[in-house]
């Protein structure tokens, strides 16, 4: 079985401003490494820039050009980070947190219970 590794977990969240509901998760990814992490949220922020209003823009590129030097060495420091945006009442939030990744075991070469080969599929009629 493999060992435990170190790396990041990185999720970026929406929250509607203007409205009374929570924060709804847009998207999560795993990142092996601390360029990895920030990377996926630069990548995110150049994307989306030239449809954002002129300050959310402008914040973005800040993050871009300065903060992500420092979101870098904090995550090396293995502390958590936040990069955010807001435009026209909708916050976008990029969260990364070190973590540690546990093996998960698989079925290769596994065998499975005689009642695994008991179910058929459906087939649409």
């Amino acid at each position: 079985m493999k060992e435990p590794r170190r790396g990041y977990w990185c999720e970026c969240w929406t929250e509607d401003l203007t409205e009374r509901r929570s924060p709804a998760l847009l998207a999560s990814f795993d990142a092996l490494t601390a360029p990895q992490a920030d990377r996926w949220v630069a990548v995110a922020l150049r994307t989306i820039s030239p449809a954002l209003d002129a300050d959310s823009s402008d914040a973005a590129w800040e993050w871009l050009y300065n903060g992500r030097i420092e979101t870098r060495r904090a995550l090396l420091r293995s502390e958590p980070c936040t990069v955010s945006v807001t435009h026209e009442g909708i916050r976008i939030t990029w969260m990364i947190r070190p973590v540690i990744f546990l093996p998960l075991s698989h079925r290769q070469g596994a065998e499975l219970p005689r009642c695994a080969y008991d179910f058929k599929p459906c087939t649409s009629h």
